[in-house]
């Protein structure tokens, strides 16, 4: 006879282990089940940690290449042990995945590995190396989460044609990186890289980078990284692609269709993701994905079979680890019979490049296009005095605020620490607060946060130090 669980999670990325904690905290029977032996998902493995890693090391040794004499700080024979940056990158990954598994042993959830495939609405069968286990569920929360898009005429050869997870680990800095897609991905690949010593060609077909952030901050953005040294192209796509043993050649076309043409020694495609569902057996339980690749569900991610959750990037809502973290949670809830809370209106992006960029809510064209009437205000880092200290001066906060209710409707900020001040706008909204309070909250003084407080005086044109 199978085991049977009240709850069992497939996928141990943000999304599947959260939400298996979750429930295992609300007194449920759970099981999680990874294909993979470390736990943690792209995210932990092979994405947002390893990635931050790299992020930082690349940055310190920029800083210290080029902006430790500003501080009165002299640095002789300077040199660059990748080897070691990529260690130590691995250790960030392992401590982490690590304490996935101890938490997991914590809370007394049961983990096998192995990958899963849905042999009805409430049973999984775990293809696991000695031998086959099946298992059965009151619930199963689908957690599968996505992988890179490849592009047809550039299928991934881990070599010269590259996905993120292979740009992580390069044995050694590249001549000529060619980067498809100015997202956050290949920003801020293409900035590990760039920084490290390779030349960084970035293509982006779109009229600008990240192009789900505002205009505005994009372009400032942009501004701040073709100083530190990236070339960046937009309104160009990639025709097709030719290899060779010295790199790969793309053809390119502009918006007016000239033609032009770029050769890298590697290609790193970073287009955007897709979700997961590979080999899930989702006919078995009654289930089929959308035109999308995402799985159907309502608005408690629940999916048309009885019993059958979906969460993360297997469903709508933008592809980010916390936004599948608060799936999770919501779904262990909602299953253990409490109030799960869902708003994705209230979701923040970030962009870990330097300067970041962060956004919440609303751009302007958004709310345009919506029909809000908003207020803009204004505020640029070179104005605070903790922004010029640290030698931070590229930047702004924009805060749009509903023209008629003062109500918070969206916050763009690109410069430094912007992945950490968002969290003060990303509250506001979520308790509906108005530039008026934000503007009306005490901030301490020398900090970058002044700025955010600064933006919301200047919504009805009160700045004090614009």
């Amino acid at each position: 006879m199978m085991d049977r669980y009240q709850v069992v999670v497939i996928g141990a990325g943000p999304g599947g282990y959260v939400c298996a904690i979750r429930a295992a905290q609300l007194g449920l029977k759970v099981a999680l089940v990874d294909k993979d032996e470390s736990l943690g998902g792209t995210c932990l493995n092979v994405g947002c940690i390893p990635s931050k890693a790299m992020l930082e090391s690349s940055e310190l040794y920029h800083a210290a290449a080029t902006r430790m004499a500003d501080h009165g700080i002299g640095i002789d024979g300077l040199s660059l042990d990748l080897a070691a940056m990529l260690a130590r990158k691995d250790r960030v990954v392992d401590e982490l995945t690590t304490g996935i598994a101890g938490l997991m042993k914590k809370n007394k959830v049961t983990v096998f590995h192995g990958l899963a495939q849905l042999t009805g609405p409430d049973s999984v069968r775990i293809a696991a190396d000695v031998e086959p286990v099946e298992i059965a569920a009151d619930h199963i929360v689908l957690a599968t989460g996505s992988v890179p898009v490849e592009l047809p005429f550039l299928p991934f050869d881990g070599e010269q044609i590259i996905d993120s997870t292979s740009a992580l680990s390069l044995p050694e800095v590249p001549r000529h990186l060619v980067v498809i897609g100015a997202g956050a991905v290949g920003l801020e690949l293409g900035s590990v890289w760039q920084r490290l010593g390779a030349e960084v060609t970035v293509v982006e077909m779109m009229p600008q980078i990240t192009p789900f952030a505002d205009k505005q901050v994009a372009k400032a953005l942009e501004r701040a990284l073709k100083k530190q040294g990236l070339t960046i192209r937009t309104k160009t796509r990639v025709v097709s692609a030719e290899q060779g043993e010295d790199g790969v050649t793309l053809q390119l076309e502009d918006a007016k269709g000239k033609a032009s043409e770029v050769t890298g020694d590697r290609v790193l495609v970073a287009v955007g993701r897709r979700p997961f569902t590979e080999g899930l057996g989702l006919p078995a339980a009654g289930l089929n994905p959308g035109p999308d690749g995402r799985i159907p569900v309502d608005a408690q991610l629940r999916t048309e079979v009885d019993g059958i959750w979906a969460i993360g990037d297997v469903v709508a809502g933008p592809m980010l680890a916390h936004k599948a973290e608060e799936d999770g949670v919501a779904v262990a809830e909602w299953i253990a019979g409490h109030a799960g809370h869902l708003d994705y209106g209230t979701i923040p992006s970030v962009v870990y490049t330097e300067p970041e960029l962060a956004a919440v809510g609303l751009t302007e064209a958004e709310a345009k296009e919506q029909g809000v009437p908003v207020k803009a205000g204004r505020f640029y880092y070179r104005a605070n005095g903790r922004a010029k200290a640290m030698g931070e001066e590229d930047g702004l906060v924009k805060i749009l605020a509903h023209a008629e209710t003062d109500e918070l409707v969206g916050v763009h900020i690109v410069g430094a620490r912007a992945s950490e001040l968002i969290a003060e706008l990303v509250l506001a909204m979520e308790y509906r607060a108005s530039a008026e309070d934000v503007a009306r909250t005490v901030h301490a003084h020398p900090t970058l946060s002044e700025i955010v407080r600064e933006a919301a005086l200047a919504v009805d044109g009160r700045a004090i130090h614009a």
